[in-house]
């Protein structure tokens, strides 16, 4: 079955996430909107069969199967809660700064029976898939402990580094964990005149005494994003910037010195490319299995918590 989409912001993130949706079986794209002409001038070159508009509510919403909301982070909340009426949602993240906001949305999906979904691309990569089949195989032993650098990204003045950058983080955490932290320490600082802060070291503990260390910054001259699994039997060591050796597994015997190195195979597409499937699948099937059970709630009120 095909889907019919109106993709609402077309200026950094929207392209990616449109040639992710023209790309799919799922769906094609009938409506682009974006108040900026040079972002609607592009629009037209690249999606010539869609219908480009300057205002989301000329959208004839009688046909449209999802809308994607690719906006600044102030506009979230109101423009889900218009469209939730009507449509099933793909929001970029965060979907909001506000847990109040969220359980609104969330109400609001339930009411009138639409699917509400967050473009938290990073669960639906191959590599976090394979490391979430070793922590419920228990094939290392237990998890110990986690570490993740993030750095750099566009400074942005709409959220700050932790909802830009700390967002992946802790959506994986959630998504792997099953659930939040039960104690949190934070330092947020600027290290260049920016509105919002554009650094975060963040320490979180979760049942089970596993302990995670956050480092995210916009402001470094490489980007930077790799995590670190710590398990009784091996560590794993994920690259995202890797184009194919995107994890490492080390395993030694005891207490040796010595690491033995494995390359896995794991399932390279563009996590972008996965999430639009899984979308066309939830909505075909009326299923959202990923996003229930709080899942949106539970990472805006960690990431408010910090």
């Amino acid at each position: 079955m095909i889907n019919n989409v109106a993709l609402i912001g077309y200026g950094y993130w929207g392209p990616k996430l449109a040639r992710n949706v023209q790309n799919s079986n799922n769906f094609r794209i009938k409506y682009i909107v974006d108040t900026n002409k040079k972002n609607l001038d592009k629009a037209i070159v690249d999606y010539p069969l869609s219908i480009t508009l300057n205002n989301f509510k000329k959208i004839d919403l009688k046909d449209i199967d999802l809308v994607i909301i690719s906006t600044p982070t102030k506009t979230h909340f109101k423009m889900a809660k218009y469209f939730l009426k009507y449509s099933n949602v793909l929001i970029e993240k965060p979907l909001s700064l506000k847990l109040s906001n969220v359980i609104q949305l969330e109400n609001l999906s339930k009411r009138h029976k639409n699917l509400l979904f967050v473009d938290y691309p990073f669960i639906f990569s191959g590599s976090i898939k394979y490391i979430f089949d070793i922590y419920k195989s228990k094939k290392y032993g237990k998890l110990l402990e986690i570490e993740s650098f993030r750095e750099q990204a566009p400074i942005r003045d709409d959220a700050d580094v932790v909802w830009d950058l700390g967002v992946h983080d802790i959506s994986i955490l959630r998504y792997l964990l099953n659930k939040n932290p039960v104690k949190i320490k934070s330092l947020k600082y600027n290290t260049v005149k920016t509105k919002k802060k554009d650094t975060a070291y963040i320490n979180l503990e979760y049942q089970n005494n596993i302990k995670v260390f956050i480092k995210n910054s916009w402001i470094s001259p490489l980007k930077i994003r790799i995590m670190k699994f710590k398990f009784e039997k091996g560590i794993i060591i994920c690259d995202e910037n890797e184009p194919i050796y995107k994890l490492k597994v080390f395993t030694r015997k005891n207490s040796s010195p010595i690491y033995k190195l494995e390359l896995p195979e794991i399932d390279l597409s563009e996590p972008l490319s996965n999430l639009i499937s899984y979308v066309g699948h939830s909505i075909n099937s009326k299923k959202n299995i990923i996003f229930k059970n709080q899942f949106n709630k539970d990472i805006t009120k960690t990431l408010e918590k910090i």
